[in-house]
């Protein structure tokens, strides 16, 4: 049996708790499971830690009775979106949740019949009435794809409350006659909006660091979400093949798959001893949160990022399918938020309650001075390599 670190010792308990025994030496830093991406009620969901009420207080100025209410609303409204996406049809523009309301906020376009909106409405869900539908906006940021982009863009994606493509500038290189250049392009592509951002966006691996989660070569990482056989992370943190040590230096396996730029996911074969529990690591801040699904939180929702660098820190969902614009290439199909991260923390949980989001990629900023962290959805991970995710 390997030794135990100090920080697993609380894993340990909640394992045994929780009926799965035999967890007493996690390898792992971070992990999670399950294939289904399961939306559970608010009446089902396990009621939440007293740790994780305390630190949606410190993160978002909530009282405890305020915390419960929104994880509440937010599970309702994760449950609702697909079906006031088949409601509005054609019509269906996109969505977000309002936490100053409360509930899911659902866009559609003026060729949406009375009936429509009154349906959605009847759901639980308000009704904003645009110009654009999202297939015109999807099929623009589609051919802003296919653009070269300049340093200064930052990324670009479709957001549902201005009901355009936003393209995201980097401070100071809005007058670029590159930028401007893709900027012209860009709005002859479809309807567009532009906003700046701080720092240009880059990925978030380290050089290798004693006692942390994983590595393979010099860089180290961290781990997503456990799958049956394995888990999932970035794939910027390593190719396909290369061998992955865990935090104690021993053998855990290797690369299966690995895709970076395009895409940034990759995921790792476990064995030698080593194993998978749905755990996320709340490194002491809250408690360590088991992974009952993959259910995807709607923009506005809130989400927490563990990993081995800054440990547990939460915020918002910004913005879905964006492509980011690093300078090793674009990555598509991305999620924005406005949580925070470090070198080291790649391939890190992104966790909304008790569902899987996805997997650190990368962003700008830092943990002391604020910043924007991009994660990749884990259903689409799960989908591309035939994988089950690991789920309590």
């Amino acid at each position: 049996m390997r030794r135990t670190r100090f920080k697993h010792v609380c894993l340990a308990a909640l394992l045994t708790l929780a009926g799965l025994g035999g967890a007493g030496t996690l390898p792992a830093a971070a992990s999670g499971g399950g294939a289904t991406a399961s939306s559970p009620s608010a009446a089902d969901a396990a009621p939440a830690s007293a740790a994780l009420l305390d630190g949606m207080r410190k993160e978002f100025g909530l009282t405890k009775e305020q915390a419960v209410a929104r994880l509440e609303a937010e599970r309702d409204a994760t449950a609702l979106e697909p079906r006031a996406r088949r409601t509005a049809g054609t019509a269906y523009a996109g969505s977000w949740f309002d936490a100053a309301d409360g509930r899911l906020t659902v866009a559609v376009t003026s060729k949406s019949s009375q009936a429509t909106r009154a349906a959605i409405r009847a759901e639980g869900a308000g009704v904003r009435v645009v110009e654009h539908s999202a297939r015109v906006l999807d099929a623009a940021k589609s051919r802003i794809d296919r653009l070269s982009a300049p340093s200064g863009v930052s990324g670009w994606h479709v957001d549902a409350a201005t009901n355009t493509v936003v393209v995201t500038v980097v401070r100071g290189e809005d007058s670029d006659n590159d930028v401007q250049r893709f900027l012209a392009q860009a709005r002859a592509a479809g309807p567009v909006s532009v906003e700046t951002v701080a720092a240009t966006p880059r990925t978030f691996a380290a050089g290798t660091v004693g006692g942390d989660p994983y590595y393979t070569g010099n860089v180290r990482c961290s781990i997503g979400f456990s799958v049956h056989g394995g888990f999932v992370t970035a794939g910027h943190c390593g190719q396909a093949g290369a061998g992955v040590r865990g935090w104690d230096g021993s053998y855990i396996g290797n690369f299966q798959g690995s895709s970076f730029p395009d895409n940034d996911y990759a995921w790792v074969n476990v064995g030698s001893g080593w194993w998978t529990v749905p755990v996320v690591l709340g490194w002491g801040t809250v408690s360590d949160q088991l992974v009952r699904g993959s259910a995807e939180a709607p923009v506005g929702a809130s989400v927490c990022r563990s990993g081995s660098t800054t440990h547990w820190h939460c915020g918002t969902v910004l913005a879905k399918n964006e492509t980011v614009n690093y300078s090793q290439g674009a990555v598509h199909q991305m999620t924005k938020t406005s949580v925070c991260a470090e070198g080291g923390d790649s391939g890190g949980s992104f966790i909304s309650g008790d569902q899987a989001q996805g997997v650190t990629s990368g962003g700008w900023g830092n943990c002391t001075g604020g910043g924007e962290t991009w994660f990749q959805p884990v259903n689409e991970i799960l989908s591309r390599y035939g994988l089950t995710l690991h789920t309590y």
